[in-house]
């Protein structure tokens, strides 16, 4: 048996992978199974095999990429979620891991490509978050939130989640009118033009997508808000002055844990003695671990989803009130699920702008993602933290009853 049988033997026991190997072989695994997918792969050259079996994470993807694995029922999403459906996060399973050395050379390698130093930093962004904006506007919502949409419902569609997701994070900053507020990794500048225009804030975003800082700037302009919700290309270390408020929503990410320390240490200087700050990251539900190559090397260069163990950590010490940690399950898989569906349905756009190569990546990515929220170790955290003890009432219903005054 090729090992690579072998290893798909192992890895699918409910619902049906059938492979078609470079030379006409064929080899089915598992059975069929309610509620799992039944798909069937082709191999078009003889070297995939080998490849996967090398390294998973890196060549299946970049197989699906180049066209040498091709999915030929079902798509890359049932393909990669009856694996992971096999293999979930709860029930621990450890035979399809790496070596314990793989995983040492891995996890070194980690945390050097992750001391994110500021003109890093500034290339990693780019890499992702200055691909054409028309990109995303075919996949993401009207106010272009690229990050966990909050579904209150898990029917409601993708703009009301995420506008749900803003009315629950600004509730949590508990915003008077007239504050001042720091908007860390603002994006197109969606959240910061809420804050403004729900919550009566005077918003300060920064980023260091220079793409985004044209979208940011030229939709305040365009509301006539330029005066109150002001965008700048800056790094968050190079920030100064006293905020009543910060948040900071999908941008932890990129941090890298070298600079976590230094991230909150920054937020704390820049936060008035009554300050409040809500950080929303994806996160991890074990601890500390590592990066897959395909996404360092395709997707998000220098990024890392922290556990939530480093993230307390990094804030240890710093005389900050940790005062609320909420953890979303489900709703980035919602959310991914949606944005899947809009980029298959964008198909001849997305190779219009860029080709089919880069399609199948955007498309490997969503379905990767929204797996492993499904099915793998990752969630979203909301960790708010104060400088004073009394700077959020005593109990959480101000959280509830902000929120139900927000939504629309």
């Amino acid at each position: 048996m090729a090992l690579i049988d072998l290893f798909l033997s192992r890895a699918v026991r409910k619902g049906r992978l059938s492979l078609t190997h470079h030379d006409g072989k064929v080899r089915e695994f598992g059975s069929p199974e309610p509620g799992y997918p039944d798909v069937a792969i082709r191999f078009t050259d003889s070297s995939v095999a080998g490849q996967i079996v090398r390294n998973p994470a890196l060549a299946a993807g970049e197989s699906f990429m180049d066209g040498r694995l091709v999915v030929e029922k079902g798509d890359v999403r049932d393909l990669v979620e009856l694996l992971t459906a096999n293999d979930k996060w709860e029930a621990g399973r450890a035979n399809l891991n790496p070596s314990r050395l793989v995983r040492a050379a891995g996890a070194i390698k980690h945390r050097i490509d992750r001391i994110n130093m500021e003109r890093r930093s500034k290339k990693n962004v780019a890499h992702h978050y200055d691909l054409s904006g028309t990109l995303y506007e075919l996949f993401l919502d009207t106010d272009k939130q690229y990050s966990c949409a909050y579904f209150t419902d898990p029917k409601n569609d993708l703009e009301r989640a995420q506008r749900d997701k803003k009315a629950h994070i600004a509730a949590k900053l508990a915003i008077e009118p007239g504050m001042k507020v720091l908007d860390i990794g603002c994006g197109w500048g969606g959240m910061a033009l809420y804050l403004h225009q729900k919550c009566g804030a005077e918003v300060l975003g920064v980023t260091l997508s220079e793409e985004q800082l044209k979208v940011a700037r030229a939709r305040a302009e365009a509301l006539g808000v330029s005066d109150k919700v002001k965008f700048e290309l800056i790094d968050y270390r190079r920030v100064e002055g006293q905020f009543d408020r910060i948040v900071s929503v999908g941008m932890f990410e990129h941090v890298g844990p070298p600079q976590y320390r230094t991230f909150f240490r920054k937020c704390r200087d820049l936060l008035t003695e009554d300050g409040v700050m809500l950080l929303h990251t994806i996160g991890r539900l074990n601890g500390p671990g590592v990066t897959d190559d395909w996404t360092t090397k395709y997707i998000f260069p220098g990024g890392y989803n922290p556990a939530l163990s480093e993230i307390v950590r990094a804030q240890e010490g710093l005389r900050m009130f940790l005062t609320d940690v909420e953890v979303l399950r489900c709703h980035y898989g919602w959310t991914l699920d949606i944005w899947y569906d809009r980029t298959v349905a964008a198909k001849d756009r997305i190779v219009e702008l860029y080709d089919e190569r880069f399609y199948r990546m955007w498309l490997f990515y969503l379905a990767g993602a929204g797996a492993a929220f499904r099915n793998g170790g990752l969630c979203n955290y909301q960790v708010q933290l104060t400088r004073g003890r009394l700077s959020v009432p005593v109990t959480r219903d101000y959280m509830f009853e902000g929120e139900r005054a927000l939504r629309d």
